[in-house]
């Protein structure tokens, strides 16, 4: 079993190769939804919904994210009316949102609500929320706290990032825990994790303060391959490099493996970063070079094929050291 970290437009690219090199048996998605909230009182999951439109084909490839060939008679209509607009919720994309919140609201679970949408949209491969429990990003600016939708969308990312707090909790009153298809992994024997280049402090760090996670990625006797979210020292897409500056952090590979030390064993890091190569292997780490670029199918398969190979090849672990060290609470 491949267990897959995602988190939204990035890590959907990703694991839009990933689903054409593995079996649907052999791969779980665990979906960052640190992101969610409610809006025109519905429950919205973006990263989850990007990583299913996405898998379907039906995702808008320029933004990254929404239904393709889009319509906006709903949100024209409220806006008109005086309601909010700032977040922008398509005709196509509301019909989810709809049905995602009848069956919670019915007592479903996030996770099984999350299967019945993407058997809907013809996805085989098993993709699943990270957790079932509240578990809701707060972003500590240098304009104070925001909830995570107001800084990302509504600020555009603008407010310096200071740190990430977590609102978390299980329904028990305990802290919240994994959902129950990957804690079920991670009772198993696992193959690998592959880290998506996706944000790391925005939609990786929130997966990794689950119960257990972080104990189990650090007793591991499985291998952790990331494919790096930077290219020259910037971010593919997204605010990634941005606020890893913000933290005091180097927007490089080497930066990466900082933060991820102990987490990680080995990197994909794109062509033009070829020379870091030499510099993680000084560190430790394992790494090798690929086109990470994944804006067309046969590039996203490409980068997919290159992580197989690699652990067909074997990975050596790493020295079992905490790493994720941003500023992060639970509230």
């Amino acid at each position: 079993m491949i267990v897959v970290l995602s988190g939204g437009v990035g890590g959907a690219r990703l694991c839009a190769g990933l689903m054409q090199v593995f079996a649907p048996d052999e791969m779980l998605i665990v979906v960052n939804n640190g992101d969610d909230f409610d809006h025109w009182g519905l429950r919205v999951c973006p990263d989850l919904d990007t990583v299913m439109y996405t898998l379907s084909g039906r995702v808008d490839e320029q933004q990254g994210w929404g239904v393709r060939q889009e319509t906006w008679q709903v949100l024209e209509a409220v806006v008109a009316a005086g309601g909010e607009g700032w977040f922008r919720i398509g005709d196509g994309d509301l019909a989810t949102h709809l049905i995602r919140t009848e069956q919670l609201r019915a007592g479903r679970s996030l996770s099984s609500v999350t299967q019945a949408l993407m058997h809907t949209h013809g996805i085989r491969h098993q993709v699943v929320p990270s957790t079932d429990d509240h578990h809701r990003s707060l972003v500590l600016t240098d304009a104070g706290l925001l909830d995570f939708q107001t800084y990302f969308v509504r600020r555009r990312c603008e407010p310096r990032l200071l740190g990430l707090q977590m609102d978390s909790r299980a329904a028990d009153g305990g802290p919240a825990r994994p959902a129950q298809a990957w804690a079920a992994a991670m009772m198993r024997q696992v193959d690998a994790v592959l880290v998506c280049p996706s944000n790391p402090i925005l939609s990786i760090q929130p997966m990794l303060t689950l119960l257990g996670v972080r104990d189990w990625l650090r007793r591991r006797s499985f291998p952790v391959l990331a494919v790096s979210p930077f290219i020259g020292g910037g971010a593919i897409k997204g605010p990634a490099a941005k606020i890893f500056g913000e933290c005091g952090l180097e927007t490089s590979v080497r930066g990466l493996a900082g933060w991820y030390e102990g987490l990680v064993d080995g990197w994909l890091v794109d062509s033009n970063d070829a020379e870091e190569v030499r510099t993680l292997a000084g560190l430790g780490f394992q790494a090798r070079v690929a086109n990470t670029w994944l804006d067309s199918d046969e590039r996203r398969r490409g980068v997919a094929g290159a992580l197989k190979e690699w652990l067909r090849d074997g990975v050596a672990l790493a020295p079992g050291r905490e790493g994720g060290r941003i500023a992060v609470d639970r509230t």
